[in-house]
Protein backbone atom coordinates (compact mmCIF):
# COMPACT_ATOMS: atom_id res chain seq x y z
CA UNK A 1 0.00 0.00 0.00
CA UNK A 2 1.24 3.42 -1.01
CA UNK A 3 1.64 6.03 1.93
CA UNK A 4 1.66 9.65 -0.14
CA UNK A 5 0.92 13.47 1.43
CA UNK A 6 2.08 16.71 0.37
CA UNK A 7 3.84 18.62 3.25
CA UNK A 8 3.45 22.30 2.67
CA UNK A 9 4.11 23.56 -1.02
CA UNK A 10 7.59 22.80 -1.11
CA UNK A 11 8.02 19.05 -1.32
CA UNK A 12 5.49 16.53 -1.66
CA UNK A 13 6.10 12.80 0.39
CA UNK A 14 6.30 9.80 -1.10
CA UNK A 15 6.06 7.24 2.00
CA UNK A 16 9.01 9.88 4.18
CA UNK A 17 10.45 10.54 0.55
CA UNK A 18 10.77 13.67 0.09
CA UNK A 19 9.36 15.32 -3.90
CA UNK A 20 10.08 18.58 -5.76
CA UNK A 21 6.66 19.55 -6.76
CA UNK A 22 7.94 20.16 -10.24
CA UNK A 23 11.33 19.76 -11.97
CA UNK A 24 12.78 22.19 -14.87
CA UNK A 25 14.75 20.82 -17.31
CA UNK A 26 13.50 22.67 -21.04
CA UNK A 27 10.49 23.99 -19.20
CA UNK A 28 8.87 23.57 -15.82
CA UNK A 29 7.34 19.68 -15.53
CA UNK A 30 4.63 19.11 -12.45
CA UNK A 31 4.65 16.04 -10.60
CA UNK A 32 1.31 14.16 -11.48
CA UNK A 33 1.84 10.64 -10.34
CA UNK A 34 4.01 8.91 -7.76
CA UNK A 35 3.71 5.72 -5.53
CA UNK A 36 6.50 2.76 -4.73
CA UNK A 37 7.50 -0.50 -5.58
CA UNK A 38 7.37 -3.33 -2.95
CA UNK A 39 7.39 -6.96 -1.88
CA UNK A 40 4.98 -8.58 0.87
CA UNK A 41 6.90 -11.38 2.28
CA UNK A 42 5.79 -13.76 5.22
CA UNK A 43 3.00 -10.66 5.69
CA UNK A 44 6.06 -7.87 5.96
CA UNK A 45 6.16 -5.08 3.78
CA UNK A 46 9.79 -4.50 2.03
CA UNK A 47 9.80 -1.01 0.66
CA UNK A 48 12.25 -0.88 -2.21
CA UNK A 49 11.99 2.73 -4.57
CA UNK A 50 9.66 5.88 -4.39
CA UNK A 51 8.76 7.04 -7.78
CA UNK A 52 7.83 10.11 -8.80
CA UNK A 53 5.96 10.47 -12.77
CA UNK A 54 6.96 14.17 -13.95
CA UNK A 55 4.83 15.13 -17.63
CA UNK A 56 4.38 17.69 -19.04
CA UNK A 57 0.49 19.70 -18.70
CA UNK A 58 0.58 19.21 -22.48
CA UNK A 59 -0.40 15.92 -22.00
CA UNK A 60 -4.22 15.90 -21.81
CA UNK A 61 -4.55 16.88 -25.56
CA UNK A 62 -3.12 13.57 -26.04
CA UNK A 63 -5.48 12.21 -23.71
CA UNK A 64 -8.70 13.25 -25.14
CA UNK A 65 -10.80 10.07 -26.13
CA UNK A 66 -10.88 9.20 -21.74
CA UNK A 67 -11.95 12.83 -21.00
CA UNK A 68 -14.74 12.32 -18.30
CA UNK A 69 -13.50 8.97 -17.23
CA UNK A 70 -12.80 8.13 -14.10
CA UNK A 71 -9.40 7.53 -12.23
CA UNK A 72 -10.34 3.87 -11.10
CA UNK A 73 -11.62 3.43 -15.00
CA UNK A 74 -8.15 4.95 -16.27
CA UNK A 75 -6.22 2.87 -13.83
CA UNK A 76 -7.66 -0.42 -15.55
CA UNK A 77 -7.32 0.43 -18.80
CA UNK A 78 -4.12 -0.38 -20.47
CA UNK A 79 -5.22 1.64 -23.96
CA UNK A 80 -5.03 4.82 -21.74
CA UNK A 81 -1.16 4.09 -20.91
CA UNK A 82 -0.39 3.06 -23.87
CA UNK A 83 -1.25 6.76 -25.21
CA UNK A 84 0.23 8.31 -22.65
CA UNK A 85 3.60 6.58 -23.37
CA UNK A 86 3.09 7.08 -26.96
CA UNK A 87 2.20 11.08 -26.52
CA UNK A 88 4.74 12.94 -28.19
CA UNK A 89 5.81 15.15 -24.95
CA UNK A 90 7.94 15.45 -22.60
CA UNK A 91 8.47 12.72 -19.83
CA UNK A 92 10.76 12.61 -16.23
CA UNK A 93 11.00 9.84 -13.86
CA UNK A 94 12.66 9.97 -10.51
CA UNK A 95 13.25 7.08 -8.70
CA UNK A 96 14.82 7.21 -5.17
CA UNK A 97 16.49 4.34 -3.47
CA UNK A 98 13.97 3.29 -0.05
CA UNK A 99 16.25 0.10 0.87
CA UNK A 100 19.90 0.13 -0.20
CA UNK A 101 20.73 -1.89 -3.49
CA UNK A 102 23.99 -3.19 -5.25
CA UNK A 103 23.72 -1.61 -8.59
CA UNK A 104 23.80 -4.37 -10.34
CA UNK A 105 21.54 -6.02 -9.12
CA UNK A 106 19.08 -2.56 -10.47
CA UNK A 107 21.01 -3.29 -13.23
CA UNK A 108 19.78 -6.91 -13.26
CA UNK A 109 16.51 -5.81 -13.04
CA UNK A 110 15.86 -3.29 -15.24
CA UNK A 111 17.81 -5.54 -18.15
CA UNK A 112 15.64 -8.19 -17.50
CA UNK A 113 12.18 -6.34 -17.74
CA UNK A 114 12.98 -4.08 -20.60
CA UNK A 115 14.11 -7.69 -22.18
CA UNK A 116 11.10 -9.61 -21.56
CA UNK A 117 8.83 -6.76 -22.54
CA UNK A 118 10.47 -6.54 -26.28
CA UNK A 119 10.70 -10.21 -26.55
CA UNK A 120 7.29 -10.21 -25.70
CA UNK A 121 6.06 -8.12 -28.69
CA UNK A 122 8.81 -9.28 -30.86
CA UNK A 123 11.28 -6.36 -31.16
CA UNK A 124 14.39 -7.27 -29.62
CA UNK A 125 16.86 -7.62 -32.22
CA UNK A 126 20.63 -6.72 -32.32
CA UNK A 127 20.13 -3.62 -31.85
CA UNK A 128 17.96 -3.36 -28.83
CA UNK A 129 20.14 -5.90 -27.51
CA UNK A 130 23.22 -3.97 -27.43
CA UNK A 131 21.22 -1.23 -25.86
CA UNK A 132 19.91 -3.06 -23.08
CA UNK A 133 22.97 -4.33 -22.43
CA UNK A 134 24.63 -0.66 -22.37
CA UNK A 135 21.98 0.09 -19.52
CA UNK A 136 22.72 -3.22 -17.53
CA UNK A 137 26.96 -2.06 -18.11
CA UNK A 138 26.17 1.64 -16.85
CA UNK A 139 24.59 0.36 -13.39
CA UNK A 140 27.48 -1.99 -12.64
CA UNK A 141 29.59 0.25 -10.56
CA UNK A 142 27.81 1.97 -7.50
CA UNK A 143 26.56 1.12 -4.36
CA UNK A 144 22.58 2.70 -3.89
CA UNK A 145 22.10 3.48 -0.50
CA UNK A 146 18.91 4.91 0.99
CA UNK A 147 18.23 8.40 -0.73
CA UNK A 148 20.19 7.60 -3.79
CA UNK A 149 18.25 8.88 -6.73
CA UNK A 150 18.01 7.49 -10.67
CA UNK A 151 16.49 9.26 -13.31
CA UNK A 152 15.04 8.77 -16.75
CA UNK A 153 14.21 11.55 -19.17
CA UNK A 154 12.62 11.50 -22.15
CA UNK A 155 12.18 14.50 -24.75
CA UNK A 156 9.85 15.80 -26.38
CA UNK A 157 9.32 14.67 -30.15
CA UNK A 158 12.55 11.96 -29.33
CA UNK A 159 13.06 8.39 -30.04
CA UNK A 160 16.04 8.56 -27.05
CA UNK A 161 16.30 9.01 -23.26
CA UNK A 162 19.00 10.21 -21.04
CA UNK A 163 19.44 7.73 -18.00
CA UNK A 164 21.21 8.81 -14.88
CA UNK A 165 21.76 8.26 -11.06
CA UNK A 166 23.21 9.95 -8.11
CA UNK A 167 24.84 8.79 -4.86
CA UNK A 168 25.44 10.99 -1.83
CA UNK A 169 29.01 12.56 -2.26
CA UNK A 170 29.62 11.96 -5.68
CA UNK A 171 28.74 13.88 -9.24
CA UNK A 172 25.78 12.12 -11.14
CA UNK A 173 26.34 9.86 -14.12
CA UNK A 174 24.57 9.73 -17.36
CA UNK A 175 24.02 7.60 -20.44
CA UNK A 176 22.26 8.44 -23.56
CA UNK A 177 19.85 5.43 -25.11
CA UNK A 178 19.28 6.04 -28.33
CA UNK A 179 16.54 3.38 -29.12
CA UNK A 180 12.90 3.89 -30.01
CA UNK A 181 11.78 0.94 -28.65
CA UNK A 182 13.90 0.21 -25.31
CA UNK A 183 13.15 3.95 -24.30
CA UNK A 184 9.45 3.10 -24.80
CA UNK A 185 9.75 -0.01 -22.74
CA UNK A 186 11.56 1.93 -19.94
CA UNK A 187 8.46 3.97 -19.90
CA UNK A 188 6.01 0.66 -19.75
CA UNK A 189 8.14 -0.07 -16.86
CA UNK A 190 6.41 2.68 -15.10
CA UNK A 191 3.68 3.39 -17.25
CA UNK A 192 2.50 0.53 -18.29
CA UNK A 193 -0.82 -0.04 -16.50
CA UNK A 194 -1.58 -3.57 -15.68
CA UNK A 195 1.98 -4.41 -16.29
CA UNK A 196 3.91 -1.54 -14.52
CA UNK A 197 6.28 -2.06 -11.69
CA UNK A 198 4.47 0.34 -9.10
CA UNK A 199 0.44 -0.26 -9.12
CA UNK A 200 0.00 2.71 -6.84
CA UNK A 201 1.78 4.82 -9.19
CA UNK A 202 -0.41 4.06 -12.14
CA UNK A 203 -3.21 4.24 -9.47
CA UNK A 204 -2.04 7.70 -9.00
CA UNK A 205 -1.44 8.52 -11.97
CA UNK A 206 -4.56 7.80 -13.07
CA UNK A 207 -6.41 9.60 -10.53
CA UNK A 208 -4.50 13.05 -11.37
CA UNK A 209 -4.53 12.91 -15.20
CA UNK A 210 -8.59 12.17 -14.70
CA UNK A 211 -8.45 15.30 -12.78
CA UNK A 212 -6.58 16.97 -15.73
CA UNK A 213 -8.96 15.62 -18.29
CA UNK A 214 -11.99 16.51 -16.54
CA UNK A 215 -11.31 20.32 -16.47
CA UNK A 216 -8.96 20.56 -19.84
Amino acid sequence: MCSLWAVGSEMVMVDEIPFPPQITTTKPLPLVGSGITDIVIHFLQIKHNAIGIYLDDNIVEHLGNWKGRKGSELAEDDDFFDALISAPTEKYFRVVIIKEIKGAQFGLQLESALRDRLVSVDRYEEEEEEQVEKIAHFFQAPYFKRGSVITYHFPANSSSAEVSYAVEGKDEVKIKVENANVTEMMQKWYLGGSNAVSPCTVQSLAEKLGEMLSVA
